[in-house]
């Protein structure tokens, strides 16, 4: 028998030792750590397996469909873009490749979501669609031409109070310098159609009532308005007058709120219009907030969750300065609040949700849910009625009721007033 071409990026060696001279369908759970993780529809097999105390995802697919997906997967993880990471790959005799991702830890399916998203909060979906808006602005800022873009091929984790997307399935990509405009807007297409067809799909599957359907077709169909929202952010050329150079502080400032990091200003004079110049802006990854948090901190979180973090550590280097009478420096509060506030706050608040996901994840829900009680009370409700909502154990007057808990997402809301 012909031996198989092995591609390991990892050589863990539980991972060495699993029987890749064989089908991935004769895999024998008896003999191979195989674990049983639903997954999308796919057009290949997919199963998982767990060595050496991680988990991996492993996908039958011919030679030439492997070799594609493992570059544009590789060349993703070096543009730090979000997508699985790429294992390896081993080809097997018959034309028959499997490609070895690792698994998203604290990801869900777009179905798993989707159930338990009440089908008269929009706003749950909104954030769903922002997220894949802006990944396939990411793809496109990169060259990256997805080609079948769309909710069964991609997984989404909880990041602060946003989610965020990562492609999962590459089998279609294309990597160029860069794409037309009628590249993107063919890609776009794809993604709207996609969506559309699984959000109905997957409704009349959970049997909701046929009246939410026009709803979801028309967020469907406004997903390229965030797109192009966000595609024009980044690329706009405004021009203005050599006088008002102080715009571009401004341009800098939208920029980092959106959570990217600006590397390069030029200023260029528009030939046509003397006295006035044309702004362009080079952008970095989307980890303006992160980066920030980690030099703070030493942290590393994702870019929803490091907004979320340094709200607190702002929030906590105020209260010192009060408390004191005296300003402290940025690294004197953030040392400060990482001993007062984060350490303790994320310890009371992973153990008020079970142990379940992220630590940090769960501090930031605590400060969701404190905000959003505090909001209807008028005053700061602090950590002890927070933590009881977080935990589900509120009591159930109508303050308590706001804040709103869903332990399968972990998302918090404030429902209409009674």
């Amino acid at each position: 028998m012909t031996a198989p071409e092995l591609i390991l990026r990892d050589l863990s060696p539980g991972l060495l030792a699993l029987p890749w001279d064989l089908p991935l369908a004769e895999w024998n759970p008896a003999e191979v750590p195989l674990r049983d993780i639903a997954v999308g529809p796919s057009r290949h097999l997919v199963r998982f397996v767990e060595t050496d105390g991680r988990r991996w995802a492993l996908k039958e697919l011919p030679h030439r469909i492997a070799r594609r997906e493992f570059t544009v997967l590789r060349t993703m993880e070096d543009d730090g873009l979000p997508a699985v990471r790429v294992a390896g790959v081993v080809y097997q005799p018959e034309d028959t490749a499997i490609l070895v991702t690792h698994y998203l830890e604290g990801s869900w399916q777009y179905r798993r979501l989707f159930m338990r998203l009440p089908p008269n909060r929009p706003a749950h979906r909104a954030r769903l669609f922002d997220a894949m808006a802006s990944l396939l602005v990411e793809l496109h800022r990169h060259g990256i031409f997805w080609g079948d873009c769309s909710l069964a091929n991609t997984l989404f984790s909880r990041d602060g109070q946003t989610l965020q997307a990562f492609m999962v399935d590459a089998e279609t990509s294309e990597i160029h310098p860069s794409l037309s405009d009628g590249q993107r807007q063919f890609d776009l297409d794809i993604l709207v159609e996609n969506v559309a067809g699984g959000m109905i799909d997957l409704a009349e599957r959970l049997e909701r009532p046929p009246e939410i359907h026009p709803q979801l077709m028309a967020e469907a169909f406004a997903i390229p308005e965030r797109y192009n929202a966000l595609w024009d952010a980044l690329h706009a050329a405004p021009t203005f007058s050599f006088g008002d150079r102080y715009r571009v502080e401004g341009k800098i400032r939208e920029l980092n709120d959106l959570g990217f990091a600006v590397e390069e200003v030029t200023l260029q004079p528009k030939g046509d219009a003397p006295g006035e110049l044309t702004l362009q802006v080079g952008v970095g990854d989307r980890r303006f907030h992160a980066r920030r948090l980690e030099e703070l901190t030493g942290l590393e979180v994702g870019e929803g969750q490091a907004t979320v973090l340094l709200g607190d550590l702002q929030a906590h280097q105020a209260w010192l300065s009060r408390r004191d009478g005296r300003d402290h420096s940025d690294s004197e509060a953030a040392a400060s609040w990482m001993e007062v506030c984060l350490r303790p706050g994320i310890e009371r608040a992973h153990r008020a949700v079970g142990g379940v996901g992220s630590p940090v994840q769960a501090y930031c829900d605590l400060l969701e849910v404190r905000w959003i009680l505090s909001e209807r009370e008028g005053a700061d409700v602090g950590d002890a009625r927070a933590l009881a909502a977080l935990a589900g154990r509120a009591p159930t007057d109508s303050a308590a009721r706001a804040a709103v808990v869903e332990p399968s997402t972990g998302w918090f809301t404030a429902p209409p007033p009674e």
